[in-house]
């Protein structure tokens, strides 16, 4: 049997570059990997990825997190905030990459049209 179905899994969130590393430093739950890329880890179940629900929850938790890794900025900055979408968009991709699941993937397929 896979040990993924039936222990916890875990995926982490990176943010690659300098300009996500400027955005995070303050941003709380955020921990830096041993480059000092900021990473969230979103802890879940891979049973639940079983469920709409389950799926549903998870890709609620994985752009949470990706707000984390990924902070707002100033209102004023326009290319500054294109960036800060871009990042998150970058994390929450690697992220359902990393879980691949065919429904998790086709969620985020069918929130990625919408924005």
């Amino acid at each position: 049997m896979n040990t993924l179905t039936t222990a916890r899994a875990k995926i982490a969130l990176l943010v690659l570059g300098s300009f996500g590393g400027i955005l995070a430093a303050g941003a709380a739950g955020v921990t830096s990997a041993g480059g000092g890329v900021p990473t969230v880890v979103v802890k879940y179940d891979a049973a639940s990825l079983a469920t709409d629900s389950g799926v549903s929850d998870l890709y609620r938790r994985i752009t949470s997190a990706a707000k984390k890794v990924c902070p707002d900025a100033s209102i004023r900055d326009l290319s500054g905030q294109r960036r800060v979408d871009e990042c998150r968009k970058q994390a929450v991709s690697r992220a359902i990459g990393q879980v691949d699941n065919s429904q998790l993937a086709a969620l985020y397929a069918s929130h990625s049209k919408n924005s």
